[in-house]
């Protein structure tokens, strides 16, 4: 089997308001959305056997797609699928990290090699690990497989951009009243807000809710202490606080975890070749926000979670705004790499629509692994055309 040609496609979808259910405009402390584009990867073979990957916009929908039409697409041809970990390798696009477009390519391949050896992807991955369920679920004897294969959920995080402290109380309740048990609310433009946000929130549910809380590198290190001790005063501990600061300042990711109790977790510190082992040695991380895109693909964070693990410190993985395809990637990832204990973000109920046949339900906080070959989505191209970027 050899790949003979990609092809990737801009699609632009509108998220849900807020007042319909959803999380429009979801405001970060650099912007707002109201829709979201995303690019959808289709790598096809000579057997007519065709997988499907996701990534989000590089620059602009243009840009992506020409990176990997023209920049990936050569380093594929001619190769079979199954090879990911070895012309992963070998792509090279001079000043550039060709990972995050090697990443969908990559995630299309495994859903090849699922659909010819009729496994799931998390199968191939080596086992099934869903953060948040039981140990009996967690650990299935292989007698038990069979009877619970149908059983497979993952439990995911409510994601909430930056609303008034009254509105995220009341989603707040709503969140937990849905079944889930981790909320994350993005902050950054004002850090007493963001305080008096989280403690509505915490206080609307008794704190039967778990929050993370993300500024997208949005503080000082002066600040960033003074909310960790302030909701530490207030007798709310996050579950963890996601890159509080900027990026590539390892010693002052140090000196603010020793200065608080809250976790200290980064995100777009580990999209950077070796950081992630960089901020071990440093002593500058408590939880691992992985990402697969950044990574390189499924493989690349299969070695992500193994320095992790190596360290004793859990680790989740992070959302953009993923639709089915990506969704049901990051869904195998979870489920079928131990290391990934904590569970990932989501905001797959913000969409107003998805392109593949068979949208996710989220039930009770979970999303259920699909338990077809390969990613076991199947992608509806006309749908693909309707929301695609001319």
């Amino acid at each position: 089997m050899e790949i003979v040609g990609l092809k990737a496609f801009a699609v632009d979808i509108p998220l849900v308001p807020f007042e319909e259910g959803g999380v429009a405009p979801y405001v970060t402390n650099h912007n707002s959305l109201e829709r979201m584009t995303r690019v959808l990867v289709r790598v096809d073979t000579d057997e007519g056997v065709s997988g499907w990957g996701e990534m989000r916009v590089f620059l602009t929908p243009e840009a992506t797609v020409s990176m990997l039409e023209d920049g990936i697409e050569p380093f594929v041809v001619g190769r079979s699928p199954f090879e990911v970990e070895t012309f992963r390798r070998q792509v090279f696009i001079e000043y550039a990290n060709a990972d995050l477009f090697f990443a969908p390519v990559e995630v299309a391949c495994w859903d090849i090699v699922g659909k010819t050896l009729d496994r799931p992807v998390y199968e191939l991955l080596g086992g099934w690990t869903a953060p948040g369920q039981t140990e009996t679920r967690h650990r299935q004897h292989q007698d038990e497989y069979t009877a619970t294969r149908a059983e497979r959920a993952v439990d995911v995080a409510y994601c909430l951009g930056i609303l008034p402290p009254e509105a995220s109380a009341e989603r707040a309740v709503e969140v937990l009243n849905d079944g889930y048990s981790v909320l994350k609310t993005k902050a950054g433009r004002d850090w007493r807000s963001d305080v008096e946000r989280v403690r509505a929130m915490h206080d609307a549910v008794d704190g039967e809710l778990d929050f993370r809380l993300d500024p997208n590198q949005g503080w000082t290190v002066d600040e960033a202490v003074r909310v960790a001790a302030t909701l530490a005063d207030a007798g709310v501990y996050l579950q963890y606080l996601e890159q509080p600061i900027r990026v590539d300042n390892h010693r002052s990711l140090a000196s603010l975890r020793a200065r608080t109790q809250q976790p200290i977790a980064p995100n777009e510190d580990t999209y950077a070749p070796h950081n992630l082992r960089r901020l071990v040695e440093a002593g500058a991380i408590d939880v691992a926000v992985l990402d697969l895109t950044p990574a390189g693909g499924l493989s690349g964070l299969r070695q992500q979670v193994a320095v992790v693990e190596d360290a004793g410190l859990p680790a989740t993985h992070h959302c953009a705004f993923d639709l089915g395809v990506r969704t049901a990637a990051i869904l195998h990832a979870v489920y079928g790499l131990p290391g990934l204990t904590l569970p990932p973000d989501s905001v797959y109920y913000g969409w107003e629509t998805d392109v593949i046949r068979e949208p996710f339900e989220i039930a009770d906080g979970a999303l259920t692994v699909p338990q077809s070959p390969g990613l076991g989505v199947d992608v509806d191209e006309s749908l693909v055309e309707e929301y695609r970027i001319a």
